[in-house]
């Protein structure tokens, strides 16, 4: 029986090596694509697929919200992310939202193949340098005293600044950070507070001491 992928990405380029990459394996099947947040969460529902390959970057969406949401709606959702971000806080927002893997775009085919194979076995799969940051934050420590343990410390200061009222772009512009990545740690602050939406994440953060004038 095949194994049932569907792409989402926002490069054109990308999902034509990746979709060459998957017509060239006999039990691998491609059935849908998406190039943003809207797509996807039409295209992944209505083909039913065994593995979803997802990008963080959708143009104007976020992946991590992307999965957070196709995780909501079927909590047996299996998401491979497939992405040029290695940083920390990317990955723990994607395998907090509901990813089951986390892969780097410039793994080989050969990677790739077996990562969608493990992921549709039902497997977690991080790729060896992703896996060594995620050791890394499970035997360090945590920030003493953190109101919230479970957000980095660049989730935090997102927070903290969104708590003060400023919108997204200020936020960027105030930790020279791009619109995208902001709504990336937005996205990702939304799940591991588990609240459904801005004005309860920063009702949160002010109850906590948050949003202070400083």
């Amino acid at each position: 029986m095949s194994i049932r992928v569907v792409i989402v990405d926002d490069h054109p380029m990308f999902r034509m090596g990746v979709r060459a990459l998957l017509y060239s394996l006999d039990d691998i099947e491609l059935v849908g694509e998406a190039a943003d947040l809207p797509s996807a969460l039409e295209v992944v529902p209505a083909t039913n697929p065994d593995v979803v390959l997802m990008d963080l970057n959708l143009g104007n969406g976020s992946g991590v919200e992307a999965t957070a949401a196709l995780v909501r709606d079927d909590p047996h959702r299996r998401i491979l992310v497939l992405t040029m971000l290695d940083d920390d806080d990317s990955v723990f927002a994607a395998m907090r939202a509901g990813a089951r893997g986390y892969l780097l775009k410039g793994a080989s085919p050969a990677e790739l193949e077996r990562a969608v194979r493990a992921i549709a076995n039902g497997d977690t799969l991080l790729s060896a340098a992703v896996a060594h940051r995620a050791l890394g934050f499970l035997t360090g420590a945590r920030t003493a005293g953190s109101p919230f343990p479970e957000l980095t410390q660049r989730e935090l200061d997102v927070l903290d600044l969104v708590a003060r009222g400023l919108d997204n772009l200020a936020v960027a512009r105030r930790l020279s950070l791009s619109d995208k990545t902001v709504r990336n740690y937005l996205s990702a602050i939304l799940a591991k507070l588990r609240v459904a939406d801005r004005a309860q994440a920063i009702v949160r953060a002010r109850e906590a001491g948050l949003g202070g004038a400083k």
